[in-house]
């Protein structure tokens, strides 16, 4: 009878050690330096393309730069402008042209604007895996946020196959 209360008492404590250390480590996809450097170079392609002297940052899933590819004549400003867009976008999980129109629209989420690190200017793209956002590109320096998102649409699209 011991015995059998004893080995009873050794499985429970394992199953409960076996639980605890699967809620204590998580695995995550994120964002490799390979595919951050293609996304920033793709989207300065494409801008330039398109005559748009810019930035582009790339940011893992917790918004720490990745790459930054800058094009030649692109403004100082667009270093610190790409760098917020990707790091609000990759924060909030949503393009930072639909949270400025959101802000816009909704007197509530202007309050947004008032997180430190956020910029609510077109540009910030999520990038993700099915519905797993792994990182995010911003893009500063084009007439407008609508056209720097555009370019970070381009820029991600050229390399969906490696975003499975």
């Amino acid at each position: 009878m011991q015995n059998r209360l004893a080995t009873i008492a050794a499985l429970t404590l394992s199953l409960i050690a076996t639980a605890a250390s699967a809620e204590g480590v998580r695995t995550e996809k994120n964002i490799s330096l390979d595919l951050a450097t293609q996304i920033a170079a793709q989207t300065v392609a494409t801008c330039s393309a398109n005559g748009y002297n810019v930035t582009a940052t790339v940011v893992d899933r917790a918004g720490t730069v990745r790459a930054v590819h800058r094009a030649d004549n692109a403004g100082p400003h667009t270093l610190e402008a790409s760098r917020l867009k990707a790091y609000t976008s990759a924060s909030a999980k949503n393009t930072t042209l639909a949270m400025m129109e959101g802000a816009q629209k909704n007197p509530a989420a202007a309050n947004l604007m008032n997180i430190p690190g956020y910029l609510l200017l077109g540009g910030g793209v999520p990038v993700k895996v099915g519905n797993e956002v792994i990182g995010a590109v911003g893009v500063g320096g084009a007439p407008g946020g609508h056209l720097d998102e555009q370019c970070a649409v381009a820029g991600i699209a050229k390399v969906q196959d490696l975003l499975k």
